[in-house]
């Protein structure tokens, strides 16, 4: 799992008026909670933030957040954007335990789709039912991504949660709710086929269109 060091600095002003200060000065109010310590207000840098929030691992993995060389492991719960303009306007980050299984949301890379025997079907469409899965499992084992293989993947067959190859250490929780969990992630249907004209529905279509003269 590859490290992710982000600076931040402690904030001492509270309450909108500071938070838009900090905002006009391009830094990202946020707040740090979680474990045995007390909630601490931060602020980081927004450029670099920004940059970073264009990554996928940003919103899935470990994030080391240093405060003066201080390191506290977390994850980031929520971001606030503004609704649009390119600007973040708070993060919440949860502080992790190295021994306390977390649950998380992973994103679902999709491999050979092209070249399985349904993705190179003409009057095949294979639909991605999931993008991402919630899994548990402790921080050290916390993958960035899984990856699904559609090699095999052929016409009317699907690729349910059950059967995603997940790394050590790690699982799906929903699936020990029971068989109706075990939902589809992948399926290869036929495409659309362009409906016949219904005669029915041209025929009304046209008494219609005879009433409204």
């Amino acid at each position: 799992m590859a490290n992710h060091e982000i600076s931040v600095e402690r904030r001492e002003d509270g309450g909108k008026g500071a938070s838009r200060r900090l905002r006009h000065a391009g830094k990202i109010p946020a707040v740090v909670y979680g474990g045995d310590l007390a909630p601490v207000s931060i602020q980081l840098d927004h450029e670099k933030v920004w940059l970073a929030s264009q990554n996928e691992w940003f919103y899935s993995s470990i994030l080391d957040l240093s405060l003066n060389g201080d390191v506290q492991k977390v994850l980031l719960r929520d971001m606030q954007r503004h609704p649009y303009k390119q600007l973040i306007m708070h993060l919440d980050f949860q502080r992790v335990s190295e021994n306390e299984a977390l649950r998380a949301a992973v994103p679902l890379h999709f491999l050979n789709e092209e070249t399985s025997p349904a993705g190179k079907a003409a009057d095949v469409v294979v639909t991605h039912e999931l993008n991402e899965v919630q899994v548990s499992c402790l921080p050290q084992d916390l993958p960035e991504f899984i990856e699904v293989d559609l090699a095999a993947l052929e016409l009317g067959q699907s690729i349910h949660l059950s059967e995603l190859k997940l790394p050590k250490g790690v699982e799906i929780p929903e699936l020990k709710l029971g068989k109706e969990h075990d939902h589809a992630v992948v399926i290869a249907r036929h495409g659309r086929v362009e409906a016949e004209a219904d005669p029915d529905a041209e025929a009304e279509g046209g008494d219609a269109e005879a009433k409204d003269e």
